[in-house]
């Protein structure tokens, strides 16, 4: 029988702040205890630094480079997405996320999935869902709304997430917190194992739980770190990046927020617990493969080698703290507990899959035909998006500019003359800009040389456009829900 696939992607979550990658924290105490039984990647970097790009290269298996998907206005083509290949094999297929770019927005990286399950913030979350409605009809159809709430099995339930979903936009005040805020992991995991309960076929699914992405709301049972006066500095900012880059903010509270960030983590952890618990009590974790990863991290005003200048959150920029992320593998029948050392790529992920069904019972990588640490492991940023710079003007001096411009390009080797085991060699470029960083483990990095040695452009020349690029919907025609959500996670204005 074919083995089942789990993608569970952490959004936002650095390996800096995840205690399974040696944060002093216990921020990840789930993920502690199933690298015991799982492949264990510590030196893992997402192919880019927001979920755009990086998602799309962990579905295609090429390199943002190749893919080119980069702005919100791109579209992956049709025919390109490992769960594509899945769906056509026969496996039931699903994604659950709040995440736009993966459930809303037409990207294309919803195609190959049966089911998408998009923001769950609703009042009566087995009514219907009105954003996902409306990201597959459009705006403005509420005669059709209305005859698809009669239809549903809870037609009451569902006209009434419809009501307050408008309320939430029109009239924010007058609607609770719950409405208009993100739903916790929990609401995702339950949503997957409800579906995952139906399945009779093998499954491949995509959960990606985005409790970690900026603003940082853990909930008071996972919020261990902070306090009430750190919870309001964050509800009294502007805007959550710009607010820093502009100077209405000070750094010292950017760094503070890790705090906050660490409760978020945790929280997410206790979800993916829930969830392989419940696989495993069901009788299905063994036969299935579960990666567990990150799609890009997150800055909290460390200063960037290559520029000098400090970071905040992601979308720009090839910092340790934006790429290095978690990566923990379960491959079907695997019991006992790997390390792998050597840098890996998520953009490997297609790979593994097929791997994975090509010999179902391989329990470690060694025997495996693909990893994640098969070469080449590469990284790229290619500045602020379109609606992101439009948001750089509006707060930040035109001189300033600058540092949000340009194609930065990270190759990373394995760096065998280095004292210390499992450290990494990185390579990397920003226009005229070069330098060589040791990465000796998620907290430690240091700068070697001022050049890369010529590495970048050797790998990069060799790279082509794949040609599956196409065109997107633009940000301002989204339906309202979408670009409230937009606006709240910092990609629009």
């Amino acid at each position: 029988m074919e083995p089942n696939v789990l993608l569970v992607v952490l959004d936002s979550v650095r390996s800096a702040n995840a205690s399974v990658d040696g944060y002093p924290e216990p921020t990840t105490p789930f993920l502690d205890r199933f690298a015991d039984s799982a492949t264990h990647y510590t030196q893992a970097r997402s192919p880019g630094s927001w979920s755009l790009p990086s998602h799309t290269s962990v579905f295609t298996g090429l390199h943002v480079a190749e893919h080119r998907v980069t702005e919100p206005d791109h579209r992956l083509e049709p025919g390109n997405t490992v769960f594509e290949d899945l769906q056509s094999a026969g496996y039931d297929t699903a994604v659950f996320s709040e995440n736009p770019w993966l459930t809303t927005m037409d990207m294309g990286l919803d195609a190959g999935f049966d089911t998408v399950e998009g923001a769950q913030n609703v009042l009566f979350p087995e009514g219907a869902n009105p954003v996902e409605f409306t990201a597959r009809e459009g705006q403005g159809q509420y005669r059709a709304f209305l005859r698809y709430c009669l239809d549903h099995e809870h037609p009451a339930k569902s006209f009434a997430n419809g009501v307050a979903n408008k309320l939430a936009w029109d009239f924010p005040a007058l609607v609770p917190d719950s409405l208009t805020a993100s739903a916790p992991a929990d609401a995702y995991v339950d949503r997957f194992l409800d579906w995952q309960a139906d399945r009779d076929d093998p499954w491949a699914a995509c959960v990606n739980l985005m409790d970690a992405h900026a603003p940082y709301e853990p909930l008071p049972d996972h919020d261990l770190w902070a306090d009430d006066a750190l919870r309001r500095h964050q509800r009294d900012l502007d805007k959550h990046v710009w607010s820093f880059h502009a100077g209405d903010a000070p750094w010292w509270l950017c760094r503070a927020f890790e705090a906050l960030y660490d409760g978020t983590i945790r929280q997410a952890d206790a979800a993916v617990e829930n969830l392989v618990r419940t696989l495993d009590e069901r009788g299905v974790l063994d036969d299935t493969l579960v990666v567990v990863t990150a799609d890009h991290g997150e800055g909290f005003g460390e200063v960037d080698r290559l520029k000098g200048t400090r970071l905040v959150g992601h979308v720009e920029g090839i910092h340790e703290r934006q790429l290095h992320v978690p990566l923990l593998v379960k491959r079907p029948g695997q019991q006992t507990g790997e390390t792998v050392r050597d840098p890996a790529t998520l953009t490997n992920f297609p790979a593994v899959v097929e791997s994975v069904r090509d010999a179902p019972e391989t329990t470690t990588s060694d025997d495996a035909p693909a990893t994640f640490a098969d070469g080449p492991v590469i990284a790229s940023s290619h500045g602020l998006t379109e609606p992101n710079m439009a948001l750089a003007e509006e707060y930040c001096d035109s001189d300033d500019l600058w540092q949000f411009r340009g194609d930065m390009l990270a190759v990373y080797e394995s760096a065998g003359d280095d004292t210390a085991e499992g450290a990494v060699a990185k390579y990397a470029t920003w226009g005229d800009e070069a330098v060589t960083v040791r990465a000796v483990d998620a907290e430690t990095s240091y700068v070697r040389a001022d050049d890369d040695g010529g590495r970048v452009a050797d790998v990069f020349d060799d790279l082509v456009d794949a040609g599956v690029r196409g065109e997107g919907t633009d940000v301002d025609d989204v339906d309202d829900a979408t670009r409230q959500r937009l606006r709240d996670l910092g990609y629009a204005e």
